[in-house]
């Protein structure tokens, strides 16, 4: 897997903690040091633990789908990015407690690291080596965090939709790359 390529994938499954990030940033008040550590902490830790886990799952089933493998990638690409889009879309729920702390941080991290596990099971289905993306993937999701409580501090509600949106659509786009590859080989 080429650096680009990586790279959009690790910025797109971090667009979810972005923008929960962003929303975070604006909430607290005031936003400390540890705020920003457990929220980029754990979102980071998660993100990168997650395409582990699909990735393995994915690595038993590799040889019973090889002939189809690029066509369930891109399927699993393309769903996550359109969920990621339709969940933008859809109307936000308040949340009056501190994110960064308790159950609530675990179910975030969780929550916003779930379409991670879906790109791994991709990634092994393809026959990529899992522990360079896994890395690079926690390490944007974490980065990415900080920054999005930073600037959530400094900016208005308004990015954190289109943030999303537009990591679900370089999902979808990097699904339709590994299928037009696939077909382009074949």
């Amino acid at each position: 897997m080429d650096w680009l390529t990586l790279l959009g994938i690790a910025i797109a499954l971090a667009m979810d903690a972005f923008a929960v990030a962003l929303a975070t940033g604006m909430a607290l008040n005031p936003l400390t040091g540890r705020h920003l550590f457990r929220l980029g902490f754990h979102f980071g830790l998660f993100q990168a633990l997650m395409p582990v886990t699909g990735w393995l799952a994915g690595k038993s089933f590799q040889p019973l789908i090889a002939s189809y493998d690029h066509w369930i990638a891109f399927a699993l690409l393309a769903f996550v990015g359109g969920k990621m889009i339709h969940e933008a879309l859809a109307p936000e729920e308040k949340a009056d407690s501190d994110p960064t702390r308790g159950m609530t941080m675990v179910m975030l991290a969780v929550a916003t690291s779930i379409d991670a596990l879906a790109v791994g099971l991709s990634l092994a289905l393809l026959g990529v080596s899992i522990w360079t993306p896994a890395l690079v993937i926690g390490l944007v999701a974490g980065v990415l965090t900080v920054c999005g409580m930073l600037l959530g501090r400094k900016v208005g509600a308004s990015w954190g939709k289109r943030v999303e949106i537009f990591g679900g659509v370089i999902l979808c786009l990097i699904g339709l790359k590994i299928l037009l590859e696939h077909l382009r080989q074949g």
